[in-house]
């Protein structure tokens, strides 16, 4: 790997380099120029087409920011031949700097281009045996912003053997500061094979801890947007994180690569009909989790409608228009045999029944047209019989009647659920800690009623569906959740990430397959990852003895990484040995993650404070200062620090409702460090570590 020299330019591949990147820069900021001195005043038609106009040219000048500590390019390479020229001898190559973006020179020739365009992909799959017609790929070392380095492979000479990259190792391996940041310069073959899949097909990723699951999901929304952007600037696309922190620390990732308009969110967020105030016990959660639910809801919607018992007469000026009970209700049966929404049906029904008056009416010499068909549909006697028939069904307070009215909800899950089952989810039984509410808004909802609600909302009317969903650690979610982000992609597709092994609900995914049937996404390909990129070998070879326990069957993931990295197992008689520890791993450069049991979190809080250690919560960004982050056990997941101190082990499976889920939080406790981990006991460790 050169250093830096101080020979003339044109002799110095590293100033050379260093040169087209300062040119590389000077074109982008005269890209942003451009955008920014736009005069929209002689284009725009009104004022809702200026305003639209206006919000494109604010979010290309903000995907055209240049961040200073953020390489513009990370890699090199330079072609045998023009790539879609014939390949003959004497033929002449072309190089290619691949960035984070596309940027051009004032010609509109490419002077970086966009790590996703086809031309980039060998940069990722190219190799000693399928070189794909690259000479030299050529990577960078960057200190901040700055090019300090770079590494050549020329994978077409058969006298140059392959080797790891130092480079690459390096940058896997940089100490983790602030929120989690994109990996394009270090995606691996078997991950770019998933980001570059198809907008078509429902992608499942399965992948232990350090595989990368979450960035290779985040850089497909990336490479799709860049593929489709004109079709899913129109049907949009969603990221779903566990919770607020999580979210909070992917949220940089996409910005960074210019993509500004996905939506991010929680399962929560998308089924917030109504307020959530209350919580289940674990045993009425996975009663109202499980996808019976959705057979049981369905027959209480649809019990709404009743037979017309009696002939229906709309009365026109001096006219009357009699239908039988019999075509009104043939009318019913149609539209229940269709298998449409119960509202979609409700609204075609006055519809049905004026079409069948305007029959009467062109029968009887007169030539009635669309308008006097709407006019017969808003009949107050139509409307009057539709009512009666096809009633209006109110989502919240359908399920409030199921949760409260024994009754009621006995009558539709006959069949369905038990009546132990039926007594678990009932609000108003003794012993359930929820009294019966008066109205849907006094109700204390829990978040797996919100989910009842929207299952019975889409029953009523359909969910509007995105062009593409990324779920991720979507092992922990129940099939009735499944269910609800599966309604939000019915005509779109989706990436759907997790863990088996780490699943900590008393509903986790038993098998993707059954998870995807519930998302309603049965033919997706399932991919597993098993290379692990950031976890340190001896931190994982220790956590994986849980495996067994917790997920067999799983393939256990192999670090790849050339550093073994740091692991230490300390016997302590106190918290003060604890903060030690953080105190020692603190003088190391990165963050550092104090992870606990949730009930360990208020002692340990307070013994930080005492040592005068400032430490932040989950989701709060790491400064120079404070570098320190004191983490329940509960969040831990899917969050990383450089260096990790676990307190107390079995404290952390005790504070689980049974043994598999608190060895399963162990798990993902365990995992959470690139550089090194500390675990501190006073108790003995559970015995599946042993």
């Amino acid at each position: 790997m050169p250093s830096m020299p101080s020979t003339p330019v044109d002799d110095d591949p590293l100033a050379r380099e260093r040169a087209h990147l300062a040119s590389s820069r000077g074109a982008l900021r005269a890209m942003r120029e451009d955008a920014e001195s736009l005069d929209i005043s002689d284009v725009t038609a009104n004022w809702v087409n200026a305003q639209i106009l206006e919000r494109q040219i604010e979010e290309r000048i903000k995907a055209l920011a240049d961040l200073s500590d953020t390489p513009l390019f990370f890699g090199r390479l330079d072609y045998l031949h023009a790539p879609g020229a014939e390949q003959a001898e004497g033929a002449e190559g072309e190089q290619f700097y691949i960035g984070r973006r596309h940027v051009h020179d004032g010609d509109g020739d490419p002077m970086v281009i966009d790590w996703r365009a086809p031309v980039s992909q060998p940069f990722y799959r190219a190799s000693k045996k399928d070189p794909m017609d690259v000479g030299l790929r050529r990577r960078f070392g960057y200190t901040g912003g700055a090019l300090t380095a770079y590494e050549d492979e020329h994978l077409s000479d058969p006298a140059e053997a392959a080797r790891t990259s130092k480079l690459l190792q390096r940058e896997i391996e940089r100490p983790r500061v602030g929120p989690m940041r994109d990996i394009v310069a270090t995606i691996q073959p078997e991950q770019d094979e998933i980001v570059r899949s198809g907008l078509g097909g429902t992608v499942c990723v399965q992948g232990g801890p350090g595989t990368g699951k979450t960035a290779v999901g985040l850089h497909r929304v990336a490479y799709l947007l860049y593929a489709h952007r004109e079709r899913l600037a129109r049907t949009g696309t969603l990221v779903i994180g566990p919770n607020r922190s999580f979210l909070h620390y992917i949220e940089q990732v996409l910005p960074a690569l210019g993509e500004l308009a996905v939506r991010q969110g929680t399962v929560d967020d998308l089924v917030a009909h109504v307020e959530v105030r209350g919580t289940d016990d674990a045993a009425a959660a996975v009663v109202k989790g499980d996808a019976r639910m959705a057979q049981v809801l369905r027959r209480a919607v649809y019990a709404h409608v009743s037979m017309p018992s009696e002939p229906l007469v709309v009365v026109r000026g001096s006219r009357r228009w009699r239908l039988p009970a019999y075509e009104l209700e043939e009318m019913v049966r149609e539209l229940l045999e269709r298998d449409i929404r119960y509202g979609a049906a409700r609204e075609a029904l006055p519809q049905r029944i004026a079409h069948a008056v305007l029959v009467q009416m062109e029968r009887s010499g007169e030539a009635p047209d669309d308008r006097v068909q709407d006019a017969v549909a808003r009949n107050s006697a139509v409307k009057a019989a539709v009512k009666e028939v096809w009633p209006a069904v109110d989502p919240a307070k359908l399920v409030l009647r199921l949760l409260t009215d024994a009754d009621f909800l006995a009558e539709h899950a006959k069949g369905v659920l038990s009546e132990d089952e039926q007594k678990t989810i009932l609000w108003a039984l003794p012993g359930s800690g929820r009294r019966p509410a008066r109205s849907v808004k006094a109700a204390r909802w829990s978040a797996a009623d919100a989910v009842l609600i929207d299952e019975a909302t889409d029953i009523v009317e359909r969910t509007h569906s995105l062009g593409h969903v990324v779920l991720d650690e979507a092992q922990d979610l129940s099939p009735m959740q499944y269910r609800a982000v599966g309604r939000r992609c019915t005509t779109g597709s989706a990436t759907v990430l997790g863990d088996l092994a780490q699943g900590t609900t008393p509903w986790a995914t038993r098998s993707w397959q059954e998870a995807l049937g519930h998302l309603g996404k049965a033919d997706a390909v399932i991919e597993e990852l098993t290379a692990g990129f950031r976890v340190p070998t001896d931190v994982i070879t220790y956590a994986s003895r849980l495996l067994p326990h917790i997920a067999p069957g799983l393939t256990p993931v192999a670090s790849v990484r050339e550093n073994p990295g740091f692991f230490d197992l300390r016997p302590v008689t106190g918290t003060a040995e604890t903060v030690a520890a953080c105190e020692e791993l603190l003088r190391n450069e990165g963050s550092t993650g104090l992870i606990a049991a949730d009930a360990r979190i208020p002692v340990l809080a307070e013994a930080l404070t005492a040592s005068g250690i400032g430490h932040l919560a989950p989701g709060e960004e790491t400064t120079a200062e404070t570098r320190l982050t004191l983490v329940p056990a509960s969040l831990a997941k899917g969050l990383e620090y450089d260096y990790v101190v676990l307190d107390e082990p079995q404290a952390v499976v005790d504070g689980e409702p049974d043994e598999r889920t608190g060895l399963r939080r162990l798990y993902v406790a365990l995992t959470r460090a690139v550089s090194g981990l500390i675990v501190t006991h006073t108790t003995p460790l559970p015995p599946q570590l042993a």
